[in-house]
């Protein structure tokens, strides 16, 4: 897997662009990292949902996913290219690219909501759900 076939692959996506990273080459959309080569580039480092993805990730396929000491305890994972098959990464991908956006659009609609009613119906309950 090279860096030039990811490229090709990521930015079919909408609103998927490519950018830079820590001076690597990097994948967002709506200005959030999806995905960024790391600096040996010979993997890249994958956004995931959470810790518990992560753990999986490892547990399934050691060979492929792994973290460093710099990524552990946050949401993302390291795949190994010359082991990984590009179902995986775009499995990944894909999942980390619709997460992006539907909390962006989560919280646009939850904006558009807290627009709509007048501030005497505000209850703490329903403002700390959004």
């Amino acid at each position: 897997m090279t860096l030039a076939r990811l490229a090709k692959i990521f930015t079919r996506y909408p609103e998927v662009e490519q950018a830079t990273s820590y001076g690597t080459p990097a994948f967002r959309v709506r200005e959030k990292l999806l995905t960024r080569m790391y600096q040996t580039e010979k993997a890249i480092v994958l956004h995931i949902a959470d810790l518990e993805e992560q753990e999986t990730l490892i547990k399934i396929d050691p060979e492929v996913f792994y973290v460093t000491d710099h990524y552990s305890g946050h949401p993302y994972v390291l795949a190994r290219l010359s082991t990984v098959a590009e179902a995986k990464i775009l499995d990944v991908f894909e999942a980390a690219r619709r997460l992006s956006i539907g909390n962006r659009s989560a919280i646009a609609s939850c904006r558009r909501a807290r627009a709509r009613v007048s501030a005497a119906c505000w209850s703490f309950r329903w403002m700390s759900s959004c």
